[in-house]
């Protein structure tokens, strides 16, 4: 139907989490590639398989506007967490990326590459599957070297093909892009929850309904309560707090929540040449 995309409602069944797993050391990952390898098993011959790029389209939408929605916040000097504001500094980078993948993976190409015969993943090709393994165990971080050693240890067991290795680039784009997306939902969600928290806590104190406090007064806020003063104690605990730039501490804190994704977009791109 034609019109103006309009976002789902997002509610704890329909938010996907992030695509982490644990974090693995090289000799770790090796180990996993080799056991990956022996357990994925093919279709054979040329399979159209589950399509990517409907899904890429769509997360291209919902990156796109959630980035008008910040924008305007911005403009309108409404509070934004860190990590709306990363996005909106960061998201020509995102744009490229989606505009790159729509290029560099025409239908016959993609009917070449061998697709997974079972698991969660069945259907869509096998380096995709490879592709998830790496994102998820490294929280989406890159790091050339060990991607490296991870193919090749995953070759140890089961050769790609030539196709295969040139879309290990594409795919980790692919997944990239998807794993901002499903941090965005969480800062959408999360801006709406502090939302209704002001609207609440007006209501309880008796206060009229107010326009958001412009940026420059909430920061001031900010610092004075970064400041407990005498006699008073900050209410703080460690159980809360996570490696900063990771995905568990954009979640938390409300920071920059795809610090590493954005750095690993653009090294993504050469990931071929590594391989």
């Amino acid at each position: 139907m034609a019109g103006a995309y309009r976002p789902p409602e997002l509610t704890p069944e329909t938010l996907e989490e992030p695509i982490r797993a644990e974090l693995f050391g090289v000799e770790r990952f090796e180990q996993h590639a080799e056991s990956l390898a022996a357990a994925q098993q093919v279709l054979g011959g040329s399979v159209r398989g589950r399509p990517l790029l409907p899904r890429v389209q769509d997360n291209g939408r919902v990156l796109r506007e959630t980035y008008r929605a910040v924008a305007a916040a911005i403009r309108e000097e409404r509070s934004i967490v860190p990590a709306a504001e990363w996005l909106v500094d960061n998201f020509h980078i995102v744009d490229e990326q989606l505009r790159e993948i729509r290029d560099d993976l025409p239908v016959g190409f993609y009917r070449e590459l061998p697709k997974l015969a079972g698991g969660p993943l069945a259907g869509y090709p096998r380096v995709y599957g490879i592709a998830w393994a790496f994102v998820a165990h490294t929280d989406s971080r890159f790091d050339p070297e060990t991607l490296r050693r991870f193919v090749h240890a995953y070759q140890r067991v089961q050769p790609l093909t030539i196709g295969e290795l040139w879309a290990v680039a594409i795919t980790l784009r692919i997944l990239l892009v998807e794993n901002l997306r499903r941090l965005t939902e969480a800062i959408v969600r999360g801006r709406a929850a502090r939302q209704a928290a002001d609207a609440l806590a007006d209501d309880l104190l008796g206060l009229p309904a107010s326009s958001p406090e412009p940026v420059g007064r909430q920061t001031q806020t900010a610092e004075r309560a970064e400041s407990p003063g005498p006699g008073r104690k900050r209410i703080t605990s460690s159980r809360f707090q996570a490696p900063p730039g990771t995905v568990a501490s954009a979640r938390m804190t409300g920071g920059p929540p795809a610090v590493s994704i954005f750095l690993s977009l653009p090294c993504a791109i050469n990931a071929r040449k590594r391989l």
